[in-house]
């Protein structure tokens, strides 16, 4: 009798051991369980931790990306900007080293060299710059003035008051049509000194600078000059 009583007691404690552990286990599955429910609520329903979290971290990745954007862009904006001051720089000291300049600084290009016109008998032998009366004429380069004065100069009255620079390297510039000649034969110029006032004179139908670059100092001997300032370094 004792024996059976012994045996019984010696097996409740395992029993209860396990069914302590079933349960236990049993509520540590329903925590989990309760916790991802609540998570997964959360995040399809209203706003709570785990979605002020989420969008969080959306808006900093967001965030970034502009940041990314913006730094970019100013750094293409910075190689484009040191490009174009390479290029007017390289352009500066290309014009500098030669010394050559546009006869006039605001203008439009109006008849160019070689094209046909009702106000010659030949191809043009110039480059026309459209500017108002009186604009102020510059010498292109240094040099010594071999005409200067009514009826072209010399060159005829096609040409109006005129005048004609020749340069160091055999070069010769002509300016015409002029309103007013503020120099004389034999006077020494140098690049961007007033020589003239632009006008409409001779055989002109508007106010214009009549521009050429000559191997002689007469008429006839035109070469284009847009493309010789090009060489030199001057756009126009």
């Amino acid at each position: 009798m004792s024996k059976r009583v012994s045996f019984q007691h010696s097996r409740r404690p395992s029993l209860s051991r396990f069914r302590g552990a079933v349960v236990a286990a049993g509520l540590g599955t329903s925590m989990v369980l309760g916790a991802g429910a609540a998570f997964a609520a959360g995040s399809a329903g209203a706003p709570d931790s785990v979605n002020l979290i989420n969008n969080g971290a959306a808006e900093s990745v967001a965030q970034q990306a502009a940041a990314q954007g913006k730094a970019a862009e100013k750094a293409r904006a910075e190689k484009a900007a040191a490009a174009k001051k390479a290029a007017a720089a390289k352009k500066a000291a290309l014009k500098k080293a030669h010394g050559w300049e546009a006869p006039v600084s605001r203008y439009e290009l109006s008849a160019s060299f070689g094209s046909d016109g009702s106000r010659w008998a030949h191809k043009h032998s110039g480059q026309d710059f459209a500017v108002p009366v009186g604009t102020k004429v510059e010498a292109a380069h240094n040099g010594v003035v071999v005409k200067a004065g009514p009826n072209g100069g010399g060159d005829g009255p096609a040409y109006g008051n005129a005048v004609v620079i020749k340069h160091a390297n055999g070069t010769y510039s002509q300016y015409a049509h002029l309103s007013r000649i503020d120099v004389r034969i034999g006077e020494t110029v140098k690049a961007g000194e007033k020589i003239a006032l632009s006008g409409n004179t001779g055989n002109s139908s508007g106010p214009h600078l009549h521009f050429e670059i000559r191997h002689t100092a007469d008429y006839g001997s035109a070469v284009n000059p847009v493309g010789f300032l090009h060489q030199k370094g001057v756009t126009v």
